[in-house]
């Protein structure tokens, strides 16, 4: 197989797809967390800017304990993928 750029494309899409993957139980979670908040100082009109970044950040922890045995095997089989496909790529 030799690296075309169909080759390289179809690699980047797989690396972009896996990134947004692993990351997005995270992202989802600090963005319920923040509407949750939002609406809460709205409620209240408490108006207290750090008080989103603590929730956001242990909600974020929380998720990446979870999510992390799934996380790990999502980027290991791309990697693996990107390391079994090295020897059949020629010039």
């Amino acid at each position: 197989m030799a690296m075309t750029p169909e080759f390289v494309v179809d690699i980047g899409r797989q690396a972009i797809e896996t990134a947004l993957s692993v990351a997005a139980p995270m992202l989802i979670v600090a963005l319920v967390i923040g509407l949750v908040i939002s609406v809460f100082q709205a409620a209240t009109q408490i108006n207290e800017q750090t008080m989103t970044f603590i929730p956001k950040i242990v909600g974020v922890f929380v998720t990446m304990l979870i999510f992390a045995p799934w996380m790990l095997q999502k980027i290991t089989a791309f990697l693996t993928m990107i390391f079994n496909q090295l020897p059949n790529v020629g010039p």
